[in-house]
């Protein structure tokens, strides 16, 4: 099952199970100051992104689907500053997921978050916040291509 996980998001899982537990948590602080501003035409839209109620913290995102026989992946996110898990999970997710085909992305094991070994490091509520953030990509996804 692991094994048919994206490149991106397998080197992401491979990056977090080679350290011991406390410096999984840095690298989770690591893509926390790594999540990517949006872009230009979403900053003046909040209305355009979708509030993840299942994170404590307010964390939005919105998934793009490039106009290609692919159907390329551009997943944005915002999370404060001052959740710095929630926000790693989200630049996680950004950065894994984004590149991707649609397909690859909906074919993301639903448990990727307990893949990153995380588990004993963070409070179960947050990896269940990470995985409302996948669920609702995967739904976003779902959303466009039938409205396509």
């Amino acid at each position: 099952m692991t094994s048919d996980l994206p490149e991106s998001l397998a080197v992401i899982r491979d990056d977090f199970l080679a350290l011991d537990q406390p410096d999984r948590l840095q690298l989770l602080l690591e893509f926390s100051g790594e999540l990517p501003a949006l872009p230009e035409h979403l900053k003046d839209h909040p209305d355009l992104l979708e509030r993840v109620e299942e994170c404590q913290s307010p964390v939005f995102i919105v998934v793009e689907l490039e106009d290609d026989a692919a159907q390329t992946v551009r997943m944005h996110a915002t999370a404060p500053r001052e959740a710095p898990t929630t926000r790693g999970f989200a630049s996680i997710l950004v950065q894994g997921l984004s590149g991707l085909t649609a397909d690859q992305v909906l074919e993301v094991p639903s448990d990727y978050p307990q893949m990153l070994g995380l588990n004993d490091a963070v409070s179960l509520l947050r990896i269940r916040g990470m995985g409302g953030m996948l669920a609702r990509v995967k739904r976003q996804i779902a959303l466009k291509r039938v409205a396509a």
